[in-house]
């Protein structure tokens, strides 16, 4: 596994309950701040097979980036279960509830 591939997965499991983070963030905590679609390939790749809370991760606009109704439906019902609440224009407030990890 690549060193930024490692990177983001020990990121993204590191994401709080209650929290998310945006591809772009995590691609530059990951080593490679133009790397947020390299973000979107690793959470399609291996999520399933390192357990990664997937559903933590949205876009810097603060919304669920995933296009089917299914899969933004959970993604959405996963974060208010973990307390987010979304804002009336379906996006997620990031003053609130951006997590920024320890550098």
């Amino acid at each position: 596994m690549e060193e930024f591939t490692k990177n983001v997965v020990t990121i993204i499991k590191k994401i709080p309950p209650g929290k998310v983070m945006t591809y772009g963030q995590i691609a530059k905590c990951a080593g490679s701040p133009r790397g947020a679609r390299q973000v979107v390939r690793v959470l399609h790749t291996m999520s399933r097979k390192h357990e990664l809370p997937w559903h933590r991760v949205i876009n810097a606009k603060g919304e669920i980036g995933l296009k089917s109704e299914d899969g933004y439906i959970d993604q959405k019902m996963m974060l208010e279960g973990e307390g987010i609440v979304f804002l009336p224009n379906s996006k997620v407030d990031l003053t609130i509830y951006r997590y920024d990890p320890p550098q």
